[in-house]
Formats: structure tokens, C-alpha cells, sequence
């Protein structure tokens, strides 16, 4: 065998080898139903989702991965939810202080991450989206994100054989439906539960804090906790932190919901949790680190005695 044919050979081979990487019996890709079990973490509360109106399977959950990660959802077939939510940012997005949809558009918001989102009884910055499963339409429907109505993907969808493949697995019958396809989405985004972080991993006595975090969390506790509460660090609630008003935005929070004035400026409280990861922060990004936003806070009756020094680690309290 002369150079030239085990030159081919050698390619041939190498194909043979990538390709084998991506078939189906490949284990690295294969999900099965023990993968989608719904385990609630030691210590967190009673989910506000109920999996029983949207039975988990391998097969629902696969379909949902690939609806978030699909571009069909848009009207342009260019943006799609992880085109925001980015897995390497804890699914926030870490390039933009403001989220970015089909056409350059530019929204008014910054994207929030994707975590412990069964345990949410509201959605969005300003709490207008109350069920897990309706979550999604708002992205889908917005003008400057996908700028698509629920009726023309799922006529994509149906068009789509792969797709029609897909939701006969997950759902028995070959009928897609935006009903069908938004629990797929929440099944998987139901999922991503951030619960195996070091703060956690203190909780249940498997690891030990220094002087130093234990001094953080003291202050945490103090300071932090009413609003940050432990283990989701946040309580869902809708508050105004005292930011000055973006005239340019012109948000109002809350009260473009509720009709209310008090609720003016109020947002909803995020949680802490990878919070290193999902910068930058507040409603519209203005921060573009945690020094700052510890700064925010530090101004006027605003914990003033919080150190930066000693909460940093503490605040990193993701999986």
C-alpha cells in the first residue's frame, strides 16, 4: 500500500470516528428517564410548578433542549431563547446590558438567568408573566426579540418531519400545538436546578467556611436576607431599590402591570445564586460588576457597613 492509499485510509477513519461522535447510541447523548427526575433539594421549599399537569420524560425533555436552542421560534429564523440565554453565563447573558432580538433590535431589559425556575410564581423583570408554561410567548411575541405568533411556529413545526418525529415521542400523536410546545420547553428549563454550590455544600456539612465567609454571611444575613432569602436568595418579591430612572428606557417595573403608582420602579428580586456569572446587573444592566453594585448600597442608609472583601465569595453561591 503505497503514501496515497493509506493517506485515504487514515481520512476515511477519521470520518468514520466524527461522525460516530454524533449518532444516537453515542452515551454522551443519549437522556433517559432516570436523567429527568425531579429532584427537590434538601432544605428547599414545595415547588410552585406542578409536574403533574406536564407528566417529565426523556422524550419531552429532549424536545424541549431543542426548542430553546432552535432559531424557528423567530420570525426570521436568526434568534432563538439561548441566543439570550447563554449556558456558559448561567443562560443570563453577559455581552449586552440589555437583550438583543431578530434585526439588531435592542429591548429595554436585561436578560435574566435560567435557575430553580419551578419555585417562581411570577416571570419577567415586572412579574407579567404568572405560569411557567405561558413564559415563553412574551420573548416569542415580542417585537424586538422574535416578533412571531404562536399560530406560524407551530405551522413551522408541523411542517418540520423531524419535529413531527419529536413530539409523537414526547406526546403520543403526530398533532403539534403551542400548548404541547411550551410544556416541552418547560420541562426543560424546568430542570435546571441550581442547588450543588459551595454555600449548599456548607448547609449540609460536606464543607467548611473560612473566617472570612463566615464573617460575609453573618453580614449577608443582617443586611441582605430580608429580600435574598436563603436557599433560592431571593423572595420573588417586587421592590424598589432607590435607581435613579433611565430616561431613555423610560421603565416603569411594576406599575406598568399592576396600574399601580406605588409599585413605580419596582422590579422583581433576583436571585443570587451563579451571581458572579450573570453580570451585568439590575433590570437594565447598569452595573457592570459587583463592586458596583455593592456601591449602590453602600451610599447613603443603604448597608453601609457591607463589605465587599468579605461577601464576594459568599455571593457566588451558584452550582
Amino acid at each position: 500500500m503505497n503514501i496515497r492509499h493509506v493517506f485515504t485510509v487514515l481520512v476515511l477513519l477519521l470520518i468514520i470516528v466524527l461522525a460516530s461522535g454524533f449518532v444516537g447510541e453515542n452515551p454522551y447523548f443519549i437522556i433517559t428517564s432516570k436523567d429527568v427526575q425531579l429532584k427537590i433539594p434538601k432544605g428547599f421549599p414545595k415547588p410552585v410548578y406542578d409536574f403533574k399537569q406536564n407528566k417529565i420524560s426523556a422524550e419531552g425533555f429532549i424536545l424541549g433542549r431543542k426548542l430553546f436552542h432552535d432559531p424557528i421560534l423567530s420570525k426570521d429564523r436568526s434568534t432563538s431563547c439561548a441566543t439570550c440565554h447563554q449556558r456558559f453565563a448561567a443562560f443570563a447573558h453577559i455581552d449586552h446590558a440589555l437583550s438583543h432580538g431578530i434585526n439588531g433590535s435592542i429591548g429595554k431589559r436585561n436578560v435574566p438567568a435560567i435557575q430553580n425556575m419551578i419555585w417562581q410564581n411570577t416571570f419577567m423583570w415586572d412579574g407579567g408573566i404568572n405560569h411557567l408554561d405561558l413564559q415563553p410567548i412574551a420573548p416569542i411575541t415580542s417585537a424586538v426579540e422574535m416578533d412571531e405568533t404562536l399560530q406560524n411556529v407551530v405551522q413551522k413545526l408541523q411542517n418540520n418531519k423531524e419535529y413531527v418525529s419529536l413530539f409523537n415521542n414526547s406526546f403520543g400523536d403526530t398533532i403539534i400545538t403551542s400548548e404541547k410546545m411550551l410544556k416541552a420547553i418547560s420541562q426543560f428549563v424546568g430542570l435546571m436546578i441550581s442547588a450543588d454550590s459551595r454555600y449548599d455544600k456548607m448547609m449540609a456539612g460536606k464543607e467548611k467556611f473560612n473566617e472570612q465567609e463566615k464573617e460575609g454571611l453573618k453580614i449577608f444575613r443582617a443586611r441582605c436576607a430580608s429580600c435574598h432569602k436563603e436557599p433560592l436568595f431571593t423572595d420573588y418579591s417586587f421592590r424598589n431599590i432607590g435607581l435613579m430612572p433611565d430616561t431613555a428606557l423610560r421603565d416603569s417595573g411594576r406599575a406598568a402591570i399592576t396600574g399601580l403608582q406605588s409599585d413605580n420602579m419596582k422590579f422583581k428580586v433576583p436571585s443570587l445564586r451563579n451571581v458572579e456569572m450573570t453580570y451585568p446587573y439590575m433590570h437594565n444592566g447598569r452595573f457592570r460588576n459587583l463592586q458596583q453594585v455593592l456601591n449602590h448600597y453602600s451610599q447613603g442608609n443603604f448597608y453601609h457597613k457591607f463589605r465587599f472583601a468579605n461577601c464576594k465569595k459568599y455571593w457566588n453561591v451558584g452550582n
